[in-house]
């Protein structure tokens, strides 16, 4: 049995939008858990910052509602939560001003040995301005990281002022920007499937893998996100971030140890090694969509502008794109990625498609043979999936199938899946980067997507529409259909 992991030094968390839907949803629940599994140590204390006027009664009330609304009941535990709510308190701090720092630093011990950890769970706009007033005000000690969230800009130009408005603070050692994709335990099961085993690695290459695919699809439209997503699209909501990261995961060379930094230089490798796409083929590899209305979940739903209230809008909900990697290992294979809102189900996979065999030895009327298939499910239903032939048991003539070995880590462990923040806020306090994105990663995605959005606006490449349920613009399905393939699982 692997051991349970050791709980970290006692530390203080502070979470500027500590009052908002991330840290009400996803961030005071996952040190919650935290907290049941015993990894926080006794005298850590959890600091909520907002500019709401509230005590620090009224905060713990707060999140004794929130864990009440998004912990599962069969997760939550009376005794936990009192416990976990004692290490709570609650600063109201105007971050464009002045009112409230005083009091914050006060609230923080002075010794500089003690982790301290600021999660900007804030728009992106206030990133410079909170990490200048941190260090203005004398929160910035040695042992201080910063947390920040996506977006991180607009753009290549806007993602550079943000982190150099972020890097005049805080060295890079001490930036965690966080993509909660990197934290599921299938994302990081990936590196081990390809070098924890001597299986796939002597395969992992353009000789023996037809293509991948990478989905991200959601059935949700952009509900309440609407007045940001329409500012964002699904290309930089996305596949900036998310997608690129799993590609890089999928693409990249053995690094020679399980270090940090290590890692993300061959993460880094992959990004700079994306073939570009500009104007000249922005038609051919790409695809971008909008949703109408349509029937979703269960029953009729609205279209995109009337989501928005818009009446008019060229925001894409919905991106295909076929990448290629100019490098030796992967010339040749193409990567297939999509992902789109209102689509018919929800679901993150990773499809590694493997050759055919180059002969059969069986009869024509034994069936067809089908390429094997490694697919890798990172939400929900957490699991891998090696698809294989095999004979149809029983009597009689040869028969094929095509059937999946299935692990479902849910079945296989019988443990509680733990959500991707839970490792994640507790790798920053160990200042463990391994699920970060370093800074020239980050540019170097940007300086891969911005020629596409450019080419786009240039060509007047508008969102083609579909309907809602459906799986995207027609258009999606022929620009894999026409190299002779098909999206898993259509």
């Amino acid at each position: 049995m692997t051991p349970p992991a050791k709980s970290a030094s006692p530390f203080d968390y502070v979470v500027f939008g500590g009052t908002g839907d991330l840290a009400r949803r996803k961030l005071l629940p996952a040190l919650y858990h935290r907290c049941c599994d015993g990894q926080i140590a006794e005298g850590s204390r959890i600091i909520g910052v907002s500019r709401r006027k509230l005590s620090s009664e009224a905060y713990r009330t707060m999140t004794r509602e929130a864990l009440r609304d998004f912990i599962p009941v069969a997760e939550y535990d009376q005794d936990a939560a009192d416990r976990f709510v004692k290490m709570l308190s609650y600063v109201a701090v105007d971050v464009s001003g002045d009112s409230g720092w005083d009091k914050l630093k006060k609230m923080l011990p002075s010794d500089d040995g003690r982790t301290r950890a600021f999660y900007l769970a804030v728009g992106p706009g206030l990133f410079g301005e909170i990490c200048g007033r941190l260090g203005r005000h004398g929160l910035a000690t040695p042992a201080t990281r910063v947390v920040i969230e996506k977006p991180l800009g607009r753009d290549l130009k806007s993602a550079n002022e943000v982190n150099a408005t972020v890097g005049a603070v805080f060295s890079e050692d001490q930036v965690f920007r966080i993509d909660h994709y990197l934290g599921k335990e299938t994302v990081q099961n990936l590196m081990v499937l390809r070098f924890g085993n001597v299986l796939y690695e002597p395969l992992w290459n353009s000789s023996r893998i037809d293509h991948v695919q990478i989905t991200v699809a959601e059935t949700l439209g952009a509900e309440s996100r609407g007045s940001y997503y329409d500012s964002s699209g699904a290309l930089r909501d996305m596949v900036q971030n998310h997608m690129l990261q799993l590609l890089c995961l999928v693409a990249m060379e053995p690094p020679d140890s399980y270090d940090a930094n290590a890692i993300r230089d061959e993460k880094l490798k992959v990004l700079n090694a994306l073939r570009p796409i500009g104007e000249d083929d922005v038609e051919t590899l790409t695809v971008r969509g909008q949703y109408r209305a349509g029937a979703a979940n269960g029953g009729a739903v609205s279209g995109y502008l009337e989501d928005t209230s818009l009446e008019q809008s060229n925001t894409e909900t919905f991106v295909a794109v076929k990448a290629e990697i100019a490098n030796w290992r992967w010339a040749g294979v193409p990567f297939y990625l999509r992902t789109g809102k209102r689509l018919p189900a929800r679901f993150s996979e990773i499809v590694i498609a493997f050759k055919q065999i180059p002969h059969s030895i069986f009869p024509k009327n034994a069936g067809a043979i089908h390429g094997n298939r490694l697919v890798i499910r990172v939400q929900p239903d957490e699991g891998v999936k090696q698809w294989i032939m095999i004979k149809d048991p029983g009597s009689g003539s040869m028969r094929l199938r095509h059937v999946p070995l299935d692990m479902s880590f849910a079945e296989e462990f019988q443990v509680r899946h733990p959500d991707a923040y839970e490792r994640l806020l507790l790798d920053v306090i160990r200042g463990d980067q391994t699920l970060f994105m370093r800074r020239d990663e980050v540019e170097a995605a940007w300086r891969w997507i911005d020629p596409i959005r450019d080419a786009w606006e240039t060509s007047g490449m508008a969102p083609k529409p579909y309907i809602s349920g459906s799986w995207g613009p027609s258009a999606a399905i022929a620009l894999i259909e026409r190299d002779g393939r098909a999206w898993h699982g259509e």
